[in-house]
């Protein structure tokens, strides 16, 4: 917890997920007013704006603690959203403080049948040290496993949540920088789970500079590209988590990597 958030004294939330994607609240506080919790959506550049979302805060077990609920539905709308104390209507909003957080119901989120909407939240601490939740909302989603690196080629191996897999999937990394700028690569299907291997050399030669790639499913020739990450457990960033080492291939030092967003990408940067 960063030396900002205790200096606050801001109040300290507890958490609990569980496996429906239910999340609840705990505050010692006691009951004066209406307090409700807030979740305060972070703007998003060329987004529409998101309203607040509003959790009353109700006496909760027998400690004297006050809680509330998130429900699975309505689902939030992906990105992040702050979490704030109203101890009244109208009062100013008070950042929290993340306390106790139970997200063992999420660990093992890869491994079951996700319907569409792709609906995940992940309670987690900030950089600064606050409470705050990362929400993904997708029609379809597929979520990447393990990744292996060898003999100049990059092996991926994921699952298909919210929709079918045909006969004629794909698997496209497109260039970042232009949009038309794509190499397909066939898969290796297994009911809903699938793989693929990306020889490197692909996306090194024939594109001068430095670029990233973002990695994307076609789950059938006529169907909407759907993107490839890592978001079905209890890690609300990944970036820094899942850190793979660097190929050097031809002239390009290439590396996989997790944006912010926990989405699969390829950086490419040429050798000077």
């Amino acid at each position: 917890m960063s030396t900002a958030a205790q200096d606050t004294g801001a109040p300290r939330a507890h958490c609990t997920v569980d496996a429906d994607g239910r999340t609840t609240f705990r505050i010692a506080l006691r009951p004066a007013g209406r307090p409700r919790l807030a979740l305060v959506p972070r703007p998003k550049k060329n987004a529409p704006e998101q309203p607040t979302h509003l959790l009353d805060l109700e006496p909760h077990g027998d400690d004297g603690d006050l809680g509330a609920v998130l429900e699975p539905l309505p689902a939030l709308a992906e990105g992040r959203w702050d979490a704030y104390l109203m101890r009244e209507r109208d009062a100013v909003r008070e950042r929290l403080r993340p306390g106790l957080r139970d997200l063992r119901a999420l660990v093992g989120g890869s491994l079951r049948e996700w319907p569409t909407p792709v609906a995940v939240r992940v309670p987690y601490a900030t950089k600064d040290g606050f409470l705050a939740v990362r929400a993904w909302l997708r029609t379809a989603h597929a979520e990447a496993g393990r990744l292996d690196l060898a003999d100049g080629a990059m092996t991926v191996h994921a699952r298909l949540h919210g929709a079918e897999l045909s006969d004629d999937a794909t698997v496209l990394l497109r260039l970042r920088s232009d949009r038309d700028t794509t190499r397909s690569f066939p898969l290796r299907t297994e009911g809903g789970a699938f793989s693929f291997t990306a020889p490197l050399g692909e996306l090194s030669g024939g594109v001068p500079g430095d670029q990233v790639w973002d990695a994307f499913l076609r789950p059938a020739a006529d169907a909407p590209l759907v993107r490839i990450g890592r978001f079905l457990d209890d890690v609300a960033d990944r970036k820094t988590v899942c850190v793979y080492p660097a190929l050097t291939v031809g002239e390009a030092v290439v590396r996989p990597y997790y944006t912010v967003d926990n989405d699969l990408a390829v950086e490419v940067n040429t050798v000077h």
